[in-house]
C-alpha cells in the first residue's frame, strides 16, 4: 500500500510543475521473473483521442523488432484513480477515446534479453533500451519527459544514463520524445572509471565507463586507460569532440556472460554488451572504438533519411555504407593508432578481410554500397523464417563500407596529399557540428571540396558508391609497402559454401554466383556424392580430390537433389581469396617514403 501511495504522490509532484508534461514511473515488484511495472502519466492532452503505442524500431537499428509483444496488463485511469476504457486497436497500439485531459496508463513490461536493442530485468540488474521498454503517446513529440525509477535502497545500486539529472538521484528528464528514446539506461552494482578531455576551444568534457562485470579493479583501470587513448585518437580525427549535451559521455558496458552481444550508439553514450567474463582483453576495444566514433558519425553527422527517426516502421537509409561502414573502418584503425596491436596483424586480419569482401562477395561485386544500405530494413537483426538469397545479392554495409573507406583513404593519400581524416573532419564541419542532415550527394560535394577536384568526386561516387566497379587495391596498397597476393594460388577450388557431414557432404548454404558449384547447378541441400568418379563423403575427401587437380580442369560431379540422382560437369577454378602481406615478409625493398606513408596512416595522432 505504501508503494501505491508513493507512486501516486510522485505522479502528482511530477505533473504539478509543468503543464503538458509526460512522466514515467518504473518499479520492479516482480523482478525475479523479469517484470517491471511502468506508469505513464500525461496531462493537458491536446487531442480528443489519446493514442498510445510501442515502438517497432530503435535508433541504431533499421529493421522492425515488434517491441509491443512484451507489454501486457495495460490499464488506464483518470486523475481521481478511476478506471478509464483503453482499447487495443492494433497489435501495439492503444486508444482512449474519452478522457478529461489527464491519463495514467500502467502496464507490465517483460524483459529478458539484455543487449543494445532489447530490455533485461533481473535481480542482478536492469538493462533498458527505451524503445523496447516504454509505451508512448502520439502527437506530443516536443513535450519534455520526466522519469523516476523506484529502486530499493537496500540493493545499493547506481544508475548510468545520458538522461539529464535532477536533485533526486533517481529522477531524470529528457527534453523531447526523440531524445528520450535515445537514452539507454543501466541500473545495478556498477563500477566506474572517469576522466576528462579538453577540446582546442578550452572546453572540457567528462567521460566515464559504467561497468557491469567482474574483474579486478587494476584490470578495469588498465582497460579504461586504453579506452581513454582511443577517445583521444577519435578526437584527433575530427579535431574536437562534440559538445555533449550535459557535458558527459558514458560507456554503458555490460561485459558478463549473462548478456547478449551487441553495441549500440547513442548521442551522448553507447550501450555495449558482450557475453564474456571481463578480463580487460584487447579484443573488446574494437567495439568501444566503433561505437564511440558514432557520436560524430551517425548521431550528429546524420543522414537525412534517419532524421527524425520513425519509431513506427523500419527506417531505410541510402547512406549506411558511410554511417556504419566508415565507422567500421575507423574502429580497428583507432585501436591501432592508440598503441594496441601491431600494424602487421592489422594488415593480416583487418585489411585482408575488408578487401576480400569487396573483391570476392557477390553482394559487393554486383551491387552498390547504396543498394547494400537499403537492405538494412531486412537484415539488421531482422527475423524471418523463409530462406533468402542474401549471399548472392547482399554484402553487409559494415565491411563493404569499410572497404570503400580503405580505398578512399589510400586514394586521397596517394593522389591528393589528403587523408580520410581530412574528409571526415570536413563532413563534421559541414553537417555534424551544425547538425544539418546530409544526403549522398552532400557527401560527394564534401569530397570535391576536400580534393579541390569536383570531377574526381563525381566520378568516384558514380563508380564506387552508386556503382559497384572493382577497385585496384594492389596499386593502392603499394605506397604503404603492402602487397596483395592470392591466398591459395594454383589450387583448385569449387566455391566457398557451408557443408553438413552427418549423412554425407550436404551443401548447407547458398552456392555463390560465379563459383564452379553455382555454375554447375548445385545449390543448398544438394548432397555431393562424387567428383571425377571419386567418392566424396567428408571435407577431407573433397580436399583430397581437389588437390589432385589444377584450376581450369573440367570434371564430373555426381550429386543428389532431393531424391533424384544428378550428374553435371564442373570447371574448377583458382580460389580468388587474397591476403595482404608486408613488403618485409614478401622480401621486397622498403623505402623511407614507404615507412613515412605507413606512419602517417597507421600511427597515432595528436591535436
Amino acid at each position: 500500500m505504501r508503494q501505491i501511495i508513493l507512486s501516486l504522490a510522485l505522479i502528482y509532484c511530477l505533473q504539478a510543475a509543468v503543464a503538458q508534461r509526460i512522466s514515467y514511473i518504473v518499479s520492479f515488484p516482480n523482478i525475479a521473473h523479469h517484470e517491471a511495472k511502468v506508469e505513464l502519466v500525461a496531462s493537458d492532452i491536446p487531442t480528443r483521442n489519446a493514442v498510445f503505442r510501442m515502438s517497432r524500431s530503435s535508433p541504431g537499428r533499421y529493421a522492425t523488432h515488434e517491441f509491443g509483444k512484451n507489454i501486457y496488463d495495460i490499464k488506464a485511469f483518470d486523475q481521481q484513480g478511476k478506471p478509464v476504457t483503453i482499447t487495443r486497436t492494433d497489435g501495439d497500439v492503444y486508444e482512449v477515446s474519452r478522457h478529461n485531459g489527464y491519463l495514467r496508463v500502467e502496464y507490465t513490461l517483460y524483459g529478458n534479453y539484455a543487449d543494445g536493442t532489447y530490455a533485461g530485468i533481473d535481480p542482478s540488474g536492469i538493462h533498458l533500451n527505451m524503445p523496447a521498454a516504454f509505451l508512448w503517446m502520439k502527437g506530443v513529440d516536443n513535450i519534455p519527459i520526466t522519469i523516476h525509477f523506484n529502486v530499493p535502497d537496500s540493493l545499493h545500486w547506481s544508475i548510468a544514463t545520458q538522461l539529464q539529472t535532477t536533485n533526486d538521484p533517481w529522477t531524470f528528464t529528457a527534453r523531447s520524445f526523440q531524445y528520450f528514446m535515445d537514452c539507454p539506461t543501466k541500473i545495478g552494482a556498477l563500477r566506474y572509471r572517469k576522466w576528462d578531455i579538453k577540446n582546442p576551444d578550452g572546453k572540457t568534457y567528462a567521460f566515464r565507463i559504467a561497468l557491469d562485470g567482474d574483474g579486478e579493479d587494476s584490470i578495469f583501470t588498465a582497460f579504461s586507460t586504453k579506452v581513454q587513448k582511443i577517445v583521444q585518437q577519435a578526437q584527433a580525427v575530427f579535431g574536437e569532440t562534440p559538445a555533449y549535451d550535459y557535458g558527459v559521455y558514458t560507456f554503458l558496458a555490460s561485459i558478463n556472460p549473462f548478456v547478449h552481444g551487441d553495441g549500440m550508439e547513442h548521442r551522448n553514450s553507447t550501450m555495449i554488451s558482450i557475453p564474456v567474463n571481463f578480463h580487460g582483453d584487447d579484443f573488446l576495444l574494437g567495439v568501444f572504438a566503433h561505437e564511440f566514433f558514432h557520436c560524430w558519425n551517425v548521431k550528429r553527422i546524420r543522414p537525412r533519411t534517419l532524421e527524425p527517426f520513425n519509431f513506427e516502421k523500419s527506417n531505410m537509409s541510402h547512406e549506411l555504407w558511410f554511417a556504419e561502414g566508415f565507422t567500421q573502418y575507423y574502429g580497428d584503425l583507432l585501436v591501432l593508432r592508440s598503441g594496441v596491436g601491431k600494424d602487421t596483424e592489422y594488415v593480416k586480419t583487418t585489411l585482408t578481410s575488408l578487401i576480400n569482401v569487396k573483391m570476392n562477395t557477390p553482394g559487393a561485386r554486383l551491387y552498390s554500397p547504396v543498394d547494400a544500405s537499403r537492405m538494412a530494413v531486412f537484415v539488421d537483426a531482422g527475423v524471418s523464417v523463409d530462406k533468402t538469397n542474401y549471399p548472392n545479392i547482399y554484402s553487409s554495409y559494415y565491411p563493404y563500407g569499410g572497404a570503400i573507406a580503405l580505398a578512399l583513404d589510400l586514394e586521397l593519400r596517394t593522389h591528393y596529399q589528403k587523408t580520410l581524416d581530412d574528409y571526415m573532419q570536413a563532413a563534421w564541419k559541414k553537417f555534424g557540428k551544425p547538425e544539418v542532415p546530409y544526403t549522398v550527394s552532400g557527401l560527394e560535394e564534401v569530397l570535391g571540396s576536400v580534393t579541390g577536384d569536383k570531377k574526381f568526386a563525381a566520378a568516384y561516387f558514380e563508380r564506387y558508391i552508386y556503382g559497384h566497379e572493382a577497385i585496384d587495391y594492389g596499386s593502392l596498397l603499394s605506397a604503404a609497402g603492402f602487397q596483395l597476393k592470392k591466398t591459395a594460388e594454383g589450387k583448385a577450388w569449387i566455391g566457398n559454401t557451408r557443408y553438413t557431414g552427418k549423412e554425407g557432404l550436404i551443401i548447407a548454404g547458398n552456392t555463390l554466383r560465379g563459383t564452379p558449384l553455382y555454375d554447375a547447378g548445385l545449390d543448398v541441400d544438394d548432397k555431393i556424392e562424387s567428383i571425377d568418379n571419386q567418392p566424396v563423403r567428408t571435407l577431407a575427401d573433397l580436399t583430397k580430390v581437389l588437390e589432385a587437380h589444377s584450376p581450369g580442369a573440367t570434371v564430373s560431379i555426381h550429386y543428389l537433389h532431393h531424391t533424384e540422382e544428378m550428374t553435371a560437369r564442373i570447371q574448377l577454378q583458382e580460389d580468388p581469396a587474397v591476403s595482404v602481406v608486408t613488403y618485409e615478409k614478401a622480401g621486397l625493398p622498403v623505402t623511407p617514403a614507404i615507412l613515412q606513408f605507413r606512419k602517417s596512416w597507421l600511427g597515432g595522432k595528436t591535436l
